[in-house]
């Protein structure tokens, strides 16, 4: 029995097709800027996250079947608020391209705000409403740090690495070893790969048949429009009637709108939201 399967295992293994991961490209453009890999360490560095994309990179098919959705929220915002569209790329590597994502430390959304952070940003976050789910309202959030972030370094992959490892400790390093840019520093190895693993982000969306994937556009998941959006300046006791009443279902309702995180709207301060009917 162990020679008929280790057979069968010998006979799938050579039928698959041999693929190799991508090689370092001579250069990469992101956000307006050319960064180059002719210096070794910045060569080495690219490879690795070019080969871990490739072999330990699990939602690689999910996050190119979610691009369209994501994105086409996403950038109009950008390009608004005057961010780069490059910057999408952060989601890929913040949260694989899922609004619902949810971190071991906290961070939740598409842009992985923590909560305190969230607030700083404008974003309202309790036990009812947690507005690091809405895509547009977190969009907004995150342009507003990037654009500050971006009017203190100069450099778009300088922002990135204090994405990851605050402003703090990106100028503090940058005091320090008196070196401008991210890729100059010494960081720590995960700020270190984060800005690398950006580059290999959009390197990955732009040629995802070099590391071996490869998605029909009608596989992709699109983007619905909701019916219609209502302005809510009251409670709403039972979001399952309300959802009811509008023709939908609690489901559809709650995928539609994540920012609502309980199954009713107290809204004892009468604000107005406005929730998207699908």
């Amino acid at each position: 029995m162990k020679s008929r399967l280790a057979l069968i295992l010998l006979v799938l293994l050579l039928a698959a097709p041999a693929f190799a991961q991508p090689k370092v490209p001579e250069s990469i453009v992101f956000a307006g800027e050319t960064y180059r890999f002719d210096r070794p360490d910045l060569y080495e560095r690219m490879d690795r996250e070019l080969i871990a994309f490739t072999y330990a990179h699990t939602n690689s098919v999910l996050m190119l079947k979610r691009a369209n959705r994501m994105f086409s929220q996403v950038v109009p915002i950008l390009r608004k608020n005057g961010v780069p569209e490059d910057l999408k790329y952060l989601m890929a590597i913040e949260c694989n391209l899922d609004p619902k994502s949810v971190s071991v430390a906290g961070a939740r959304g598409p842009w992985q705000f923590m909560k305190a952070s969230a607030r700083e940003y404008g974003l309202e976050v309790n036990d009812e409403v947690d507005e690091r789910f809405h895509i547009r309202k977190a969009t907004e959030a995150a342009c507003k740090y990037l654009k500050a972030a971006y009017a203190k370094y100069g450099d778009w992959l300088t922002v990135a690495a204090s994405y990851n490892a605050g402003q703090g400790g990106i100028s503090q390093r940058i005091s320090v070893q008196k070196q401008k840019k991210a890729q100059d520093l010494q960081l720590p190895d995960e700020t270190s790969r984060y800005i690398f693993r950006l580059l290999t982000a959009k390197y990955f969306f732009e040629h995802p048949e070099e590391f071996g994937f490869h998605v029909e556009p009608q596989e992709c998941y699109p983007y619905v429009q909701p019916k219609e959006t209502v302005s809510v300046s009251g409670p709403i006791l039972d979001l399952a009637d309300f959802a009811k009443d509008h023709g939908t279902t609690y489901f559809l309702l709650k995928e539609a709108n994540l920012w609502l995180r309980a199954d009713k709207l107290t809204n004892k301060s009468g604000k107005t939201y406005k929730i998207a009917i699908p």
